[in-house]
C-alpha cells in the first residue's frame, strides 16, 4: 500500500509547512532575520528523520544573513514542532533557499522595462 504512506507524508508536509510558517512569522525573535520569509514547501523523508524546508526571502536587508540566522534557529523551530505535532521522531530541519519568487519578480521587472510604454 504505497499510496497510503504518501498521503501520510503529504499531510505531515502540509502540517510542518503551516507550523514552521507560524513559528517564523510570529515567534522568532532574531534581529538578523529581516524581510518577508515564506515557507514555500516542505518535504519530509519517508523515515521521518529529515525535513527539507524551502524558504523564500523577500525584501530582506541581507538575504545571506537572514538565511544563516534561520539555519541557526532550526533547533528552536524543531523544539516547537515537537510540542505541536505528535510524531514519534521530530525531523531534523534542513533549510533550502527557494528563489523562485525572487526570480519571478525579476522576470516581471524585466518585462515591464521592455514592454513598450502605452501612450494615453
Amino acid at each position: 500500500m504505497p499510496g497510503k504512506n504518501n498521503n501520510r507524508l503529504g499531510r505531515i508536509d502540509e502540517e510542518l509547512k503551516k507550523q514552521i510558517s507560524g513559528i517564523i512569522s510570529y515567534e522568532l525573535k532574531n534581529p538578523k532575520i529581516t524581510g518577508l520569509i515564506s515557507v514555500t514547501k516542505t518535504k519530509i523523508t519517508p523515515d521521518l528523520k529529515y525535513a527539507k524546508v524551502y524558504v523564500s526571502i523577500l525584501n530582506s536587508k541581507n538575504t545571506k544573513d537572514t538565511f544563516a540566522a534561520l539555519k541557526q534557529s532550526s533547533g528552536y523551530i524543531r523544539t516547537e514542532i515537537a510540542k505541536r505535532i505528535n510524531l514519534r521522531i521530530t525531523p531534523e530541519l534542513v533549510f533550502v533557499l527557494d528563489d523562485s519568487m525572487e526570480y519571478g519578480a525579476k522576470i516581471d521587472q524585466i518585462l515591464k522595462e521592455i514592454m513598450p510604454k502605452e501612450e494615453n
